[in-house]
């Protein structure tokens, strides 16, 4: 018997990936596996064929999450590489977009941070005025102010806000890190940090900390799709 046609349990299959065997069997049941074939009285048989499936997907699953790796196994096993390969490129062309708006971001620290803006009058700006500048709507530093990000005092006896250069200069980093797909959370200690210190460090952190993420990222997808290169070699001398 060569060892593509090893006969394996679903307890061999678990130890291997480390996982239970009813996990092996949900793996089978939602595509990620190819379908087993059964004894006589009804249990699973699984291949060598199954044992890189499952080493496939475990090494896709951390780069690509678990949506994306059991959606790409699903296309391969339904006989849909071009489908399995367009999830690959998308999720590398979305890590790609991140990247660029972390750079982003890292650049506009040096023109967004610092001192306030000079051509601003100190007297300050009306809230309309401020989302003109930035070209955001007016809701947008209503929802920053909500959150706590924003502060802007408010005019005696109009009580309409007024924006001061250093809120101006806040909301204009604000917009920056959302457009970077920062969560309002995130971006809080950021603001904090400056306005305490007057300083960029806590934003430089979360920048180095997030460059760090995806270039982890990145090498697991690289090692997945190594992976996924050799199982559709194994799947098409099968086919």
């Amino acid at each position: 018997m060569s060892n593509d046609d090893e006969r394996l349990r679903p307890v061999d299959l678990a130890r291997l990936a480390g996982i239970s065997t009813q996990q092996v069997r949900n793996y089978e049941e939602a595509g990620v596996l190819p379908p087993a074939a059964r004894t006589a009285s009804g249990y699973r048989t699984f291949t060598a064929v199954h044992r890189r499936a499952l080493l496939t997907y475990r090494a896709l699953l951390h780069g690509y999450g678990p949506v994306t790796a059991a959606g790409i196994m699903r296309a391969v096993h339904s006989g849909d590489v071009p489908a399995a390969l367009a999830l690959v490129d998308a999720a590398h062309a979305a890590l790609h977009g991140e990247r660029a708006g972390l750079r982003a971001t890292s650049e506009a620290l040096e023109t967004l941070t610092g001192a306030p803006p000079a051509e601003l009058p100190h007297s300050g700006l009306r809230i309309g005025e401020v989302a003109a500048l930035l070209g955001v709507r007016t809701s947008a530093l209503r929802v920053w102010e909500a959150a706590g990000l924003l502060a802007p005092e408010r005019e005696r006896g109009t009580g309409y806000r007024v924006y001061r250069p250093a809120d101006v200069r806040d909301a204009r980093l604000i917009h920056t890190l959302r457009r970077s797909h920062y969560l309002l959370d995130q971006i809080r200690p950021v603001l904090d940090g400056l306005r305490r210190e007057g300083s960029t460090q806590a934003l430089r952190t979360a920048i180095r900390t997030r460059g760090e993420m995806l270039t982890a990222r990145t090498r697991a997808m690289l090692s997945g799709a190594g992976r996924l290169d050799d199982y559709l070699e194994c799947v098409g001398r099968k086919a």
